[in-house]
């Protein structure tokens, strides 16, 4: 996760957000680098972050301007609403009372391993 001022476009974040991926762990054998699909709404539909996005061997999935709704993400984005909506559950991200962006982020990170912590299987 990234914080970045309110008057900035999020699509100026994507290639740091993206090139700041860990290691994508999953079946056997070497681990990717990098996710195989990225799916994203309007707001990130331009053609130099999809060769871009293209040259790190990842597959744009982005909704494209001007088209009918029904680009298919609804399901992808219903995780990424989730996840907002669980950050919102803490008052102090949901209405942000630090003036300094460390303490702000210091509580987002900690907000964030506060979910992960909730949704570990209990044995």
């Amino acid at each position: 996760m990234t914080l970045i001022g309110g008057n900035r476009h999020d699509v100026t974040q994507l290639l740091p957000l993206v090139d700041a991926f860990p290691l994508v762990r999953g079946v056997r054998g070497r681990p990717r680098l990098r996710p195989r699909y990225l799916f994203a709404d309007r707001g990130y539909d331009y053609d130099i972050y999809r060769r871009a996005l293209r040259e790190r061997g990842i597959t744009p999935r982005i909704a494209r301007r001007g088209v009918v709704h029904g680009s298919g993400l609804g399901r992808t984005r219903w995780v990424v609403e989730r996840s907002f909506a669980w950050l919102h559950q803490f008052k102090r991200l949901r209405i942000r009372y630090e003036v300094r962006a460390d303490l702000h982020l210091g509580l987002l990170q900690l907000a964030c391993a506060l979910i992960c912590y909730r949704k570990l299987p209990v044995s």
